[in-house]
């Protein structure tokens, strides 16, 4: 496992815009290629990867683009439907978009003719997360500057309503834990609220601020992990509501944190956008260095692929890959 710990990418994707969100497909569409979706200043992108780490018969990587979406504002998340497929006929292609303006978007498209998309409003500031319900996809839930945490129905009315201490930076909700969901907030504290009574039944706390994101591993359900201040942290939730382990990573501040969706073991870390490049660290809980050490002009967004350790980061004009070993 020892690598080069400064890797120039694997693979890039030029954009016709600048890339302010890029997000895999956490689910399993039908398909032997991943959607991957990211988000410019006005557009939707769309389209489809597939690497030679999974197919022997593709020189590096593929990619193509499926469709654009108009979108008319910037975006700023992206989350995608687990009701979306590929082998279904037609297909069905399912996300909803977090914007400036403070409204969340549900887009749905059969690639051809059908083309909806439903406008949710009720946040009152910058909306900095959402997530679907992980199995049917009944239900959308987001986080927000204005100290809430709220669950949509796919009509747009709000089922829940979660009153936050400080603004809501991150959502998590896990497959394996379809009625709770996972909220951090940027005063350090991340709860765990149970959706059928509607009541925060566990908290962690990072201990220092600001808390910029955090995320449930796919993998071990027992372990959180989030980036505040400079720190990554690690919890385990059946030991302590304080971190196991953390360690300082980025010289300025840490942005984004996200587990691997192969290994509990595995997790990428970014730095600020600088003023012309952003860190992209991932890191192995075995290892005390980074494993790898990449950098994005100008980047944002940080996205694992569904079933490879590869991960993605959005740029100026291009998205960029990396691959690690296990």
């Amino acid at each position: 496992m020892k690598q080069d710990s400064t890797r120039n990418t694997a693979y890039t994707v030029d954009c016709e815009d600048y890339v302010h969100v890029v997000k895999f497909n956490p689910f399993d569409s039908g398909d032997a290629c991943s959607l991957i979706a990211y988000g410019g200043n006005n557009y939707v992108v769309v389209g489809t990867c597939r690497f030679q780490e999974e197919d022997a018969e593709v020189e590096g990587m593929q990619y193509k683009t499926l469709r654009t979406f108009h979108h008319g504002i910037r975006v700023d998340a992206i989350a995608w439907s687990p009701e979306t497929r590929l082998d279904a006929l037609p297909p069905q292609i399912r996300f909803c978009t977090a914007a400036s303006d403070r409204k969340l978007r549900l887009f749905t498209s059969d690639l051809q003719d059908k083309n909806e998309f439903k406008t949710f409003d009720g946040h009152s500031d910058y909306i900095n997360d959402l997530v679907f319900a992980p199995k049917e996809g009944q239900e959308v839930a987001s986080v927000s500057d204005d100290h809430t945490c709220r669950v949509w129905d796919l009509e747009g009315n709000e089922k829940a309503h979660f009153v936050l201490r400080s603004p809501g930076m991150s959502v998590c909700w896990h497959p394996e834990e379809a009625f709770k969901l996972m909220v951090a907030e940027k005063n350090g504290t991340i709860r765990f609220y149970d959706l059928i009574t509607q009541q925060a039944i566990l908290s962690l706390e990072c201990e220092q601020t600001p808390l910029m994101s955090a995320d449930w591993c796919l993998k071990n359900t027992l372990k959180i992990g989030a980036v505040a201040g400079s720190d990554w942290l690690i919890w385990d939730i059946t030991r302590s509501s304080y971190p196991q382990d953390k360690r300082p990573v980025h010289v300025d501040r840490a942005r984004l944190f996200r587990w691997s969706r192969v290994n509990e073991n595995l997790f990428a870390t970014t730095g600020y956008p600088g003023k012309t490049s952003t860190q992209l660290l991932v890191h192995h809980l075995g290892h005390p260095q980074p494993i790898l050490t990449g950098t994005a002009t100008v980047g944002s967004g940080l996205t694992w692929h569904r079933t490879l350790p590869l991960c993605a980061v959005g740029g100026d004009h291009k998205i960029f890959f990396w691959v690690t070993e296990m």
